[in-house]
């Protein structure tokens, strides 16, 4: 059997439950995350969400931008986002983020929220923003920090969610995210630990001149 090695069949299972889990684990988290991403942008703004899952973010912040792209890897999960009465200005679509089918400098910001840690190639994935972003675009990329996590206890947890068809491929403390960030074409901007059922790192970033 050919290994799943981006999550995708795992996330098709998952997207009838999505909502529940994160308000299970993170509503608060994620409360937050909408206040500071909409203190962020602005009333021109075009944005792009990657791993928009089923659309809470784009939702949340849609009154505070222009318009969004939100987009996902899981057709399942777009679906899912399908169903919801989202506002006019946000365009859910299936969308890989390692091979974005949008034009250079579309987007006057991208957000991609709990999604760089699983992904294969994160690095390919910083890529494709740069090339999509505007001159002075903005990155806006919560992730989860797993690098305090390194016990047995964590690595056979990861075992188990491995057999399952999930995967974390990049187990990151904070000042190291910060650091891959930095060093893939961006400037961070600012950054903080919110509380979550991980640490989660919300931060903003810059393209690099």
């Amino acid at each position: 059997m050919k290994q799943d090695r981006n999550n995708k069949n795992f996330w098709n299972h998952y997207a009838k439950i999505y909502d529940i889990e994160i308000n299970r684990f993170n509503r608060s988290a994620y409360s937050e995350i909408y206040r500071l991403i909409s203190e962020t942008v602005t009333k021109e703004m075009k944005v792009l969400e990657l791993a928009t899952g089923t659309g809470l973010i784009s939702i949340n912040i849609a009154d505070s931008v222009r318009s969004i792209a939100a987009t996902d890897f899981s057709p399942k999960m777009i679906e899912t986002a399908k169903k919801k009465e989202a506002p006019d200005n946000v365009h859910f679509s299936v969308e890989d983020a390692t091979a974005l089918s949008f034009s250079d400098q579309t987007f006057d910001a991208v957000i991609i929220s709990n999604a760089l840690h699983i992904m294969p190639d994160p690095g390919l994935v910083l890529k494709n923003i740069r090339r999509v972003l505007k001159p002075n675009g903005i990155l806006i990329a919560p992730t989860f920090s797993h690098g305090h996590l390194r016990d047995s206890t964590w690595k056979l947890n990861a075992l188990l969610l491995k057999i399952i068809g999930f995967e974390t491929y990049s187990k990151w403390k904070p000042e190291e995210y910060i650091d891959f960030i930095n060093q893939n074409g961006f400037s961070v901007q600012t950054w903080r630990v919110l509380k979550a059922a991980f640490p989660l790192v919300y931060l903003e970033a810059k393209l690099q001149d």
